[in-house]
């Protein structure tokens, strides 16, 4: 609740300051929010496993989409790690430099993409430096590092849907420590199934540690199929934490 409290707070202070466009008061924000947080008093309490949450846009960030899953998972005993919305836009407009070096992109367009991404990557670079002198969390992978994550495993001509993106975002969360990941979908979402479900195997194959589950978030999904495959991962991630 004190946690819940404290994110209210500064997201109502941060949807007010926006509006002015103050890029000050934003840096101030950012290292305010990270301090915050990392001086929350916590409750003593037996290691948590932590769970990565993955996978199509829509079925990731809207709970109603994906069934309250943060919820369930955190009433299971869990830590739920979400990768930031940012790396998502980022991916898209380097859409069209993939578009100019492998298909029939134009430069004008893979221009603005790369400016665009500049001007994205040095506001998040405040971020980055709070986040480093953090005491409870770490900085996210620049676009650079997530592209370099990605390519050894997936083509970056993977530009539907969430693409190369998925990859990298669950080699991420892997070299993180966080090895279980639950990959979301809706069920007729190819380009998920591909780099996000498809992908898996290869996964495991190169991180033996991975504990990887893909649940199709579907109207016609079982809710008690999805809660037990949700079980069965995390019963998985506390064994391996005694």
């Amino acid at each position: 609740n004190s946690a819940n409290a404290l994110y209210k707070k500064w997201s109502e202070k941060c949807k007010t300051d926006l509006s002015e466009g103050n890029r000050w008061q934003f840096k101030k924000n950012i290292f305010g929010i990270v301090h915050d947080f990392d001086n929350l008093p916590l409750k003593p309490q037996n290691t948590k496993p932590k769970v990565g949450l993955v996978g199509e846009i829509l079925v990731k960030y809207h709970s109603v989409a994906n069934g309250h899953i943060v919820k369930t998972l955190e009433e299971e005993g869990a830590e739920v790690i979400v990768p930031d919305l940012i790396n998502f836009f980022l991916y898209t407009a380097y859409d069209d430099c993939v578009k100019y070096k492998m298909l029939a992109g134009s430069w004008a367009a893979k221009l603005k993409s790369e400016f665009f991404i500049r001007v994205v990557e040095q506001y998040r670079a405040t971020l980055e430096t709070a986040l480093e002198n953090s005491k409870n969390f770490n900085p996210p992978e620049s676009l650079k590092e997530l592209i370099a994550m990605a390519k050894d495993h997936v083509s970056l001509g993977n530009i539907t849907g969430e693409g190369w993106l998925l990859t990298a975002e669950m080699i991420s969360l892997i070299k993180n420590g966080i090895n279980n990941i639950i990959c979301l979908q809706p069920f007729g979402c190819l380009p998920n199934h591909i780099v996000g479900k498809g992908m898996i195997r290869e996964l495991i194959h190169s991180y033996p540690q991975a504990n990887i589950v893909p649940i199709d978030c579907d109207a016609g999904a079982s809710e008690v199929n999805q809660l037990n495959r949700i079980k069965l991962m995390l019963a998985v991630a506390f064994e391996k934490i005694k």
